[in-house]
């Protein structure tokens, strides 16, 4: 879990929060730049399924999903202070993404896209930060949002032998069955090495470890420190979606890092963080 935690950093870096100017917009341009204040108005805006007054719009509106109008506005939902977004990187994304023969479009209710939160909650009276990844899935009629992982650092610490092979000093005898395992006390006396006695594929289940601390007590929440969202929808493609709040037209929620990734990649991390397969 832990190098999947660095790869994903790795992949992901922090945004600044660095305020930048936007040029000349006209007033049409200007309205839409300050008016993306929902995650859901952005999937709208990035579809072509709203208007630069933030009139929704509907198969068979005018504009409806216009490419002309889609590639236009789509410049400005990025973030114009990123460090991390290459010019030409977005150039290129922003004509895979408005192709002709099968141009992208965002599904809210779909597979494809998580949540990232970052939290602060008390755990045995200290104060720590655990993150949660939720996705949206179907119940009934409905959707809802649920927990599919957990990332804290202190049950990490818990399993720090388990890509160690060459310590061969903590085994169970192949022969322990025929004195009934008695010499499991030995295993057990010990709890700081007890990864040692498990296969080495095995994966610690960090969300059952967050229920069982949170049933017992250990862990209580505190509030939700910070929000981003991972969008892997386009295909060819990964982007951060964050929120910015700043006095300048470019601001709310805007494409804050970008990344080509194969449709392998995006499986795996989608996997590691949503146990999506």
């Amino acid at each position: 879990m832990r190098n999947l935690i660095k790869i994903f950093l790795f992949l992901l870096p922090v945004t600044a929060l660095a305020q930048g100017s936007i040029g000349s917009l006209t007033g049409d341009e200007s309205v839409f730049y300050a008016q993306t204040k929902q995650v859901n108005q952005f999937f709208l805006r990035f579809n072509g399924e709203e208007n630069v007054t933030g009139k929704r719009l509907y198969a068979g509106d005018p504009g409806f999903r216009d490419l002309k109008a889609r590639k236009k506005y789509l410049n400005i939902l990025f973030d114009n202070s990123s460090q991390t977004i290459n010019p030409d990187v977005k150039f290129v994304f922003i004509e895979d993404a408005l192709n002709k023969k099968n141009p992208a479009e965002l599904d809210f209710y779909a597979l494809g896209w998580f949540a990232e939160a970052t939290c602060s909650f008390t755990y045995k009276k200290e104060k720590v930060n655990l993150i949660l990844y939720l996705k949206i899935i179907r119940q009934k009629e409905g959707y809802k949002w649920v927990i599919s992982n957990v990332y804290f650092d202190r049950f990490e610490s818990w399993f720090t032998h388990l890509n160690d092979t060459a310590n061969v000093k903590y085994f169970i005898h192949p022969m322990s069955h025929e004195l009934d395992f008695m010499n499991l006390h030995k295993a057990f006396s010990e709890p700081e090495n007890l990864d040692y006695y498990f296969e080495q594929n095995y994966t610690p289940d960090m969300t059952g470890l967050f229920v069982m601390e949170m049933k017992n007590g250990n862990l209580n929440f505190v509030s939700v420190n910070n929000l981003k969202f991972h969008v892997f929808q386009v295909p060819g493609w990964y982007f951060e979606l964050s929120y910015f709040n700043r006095n300048e037209n470019n601001s709310g929620w805007l494409i804050s890092n970008l990344l080509r990734l194969s449709e392998k990649e995006k499986k795996a991390l989608m996997g590691n963080y949503t146990h999506i397969n």
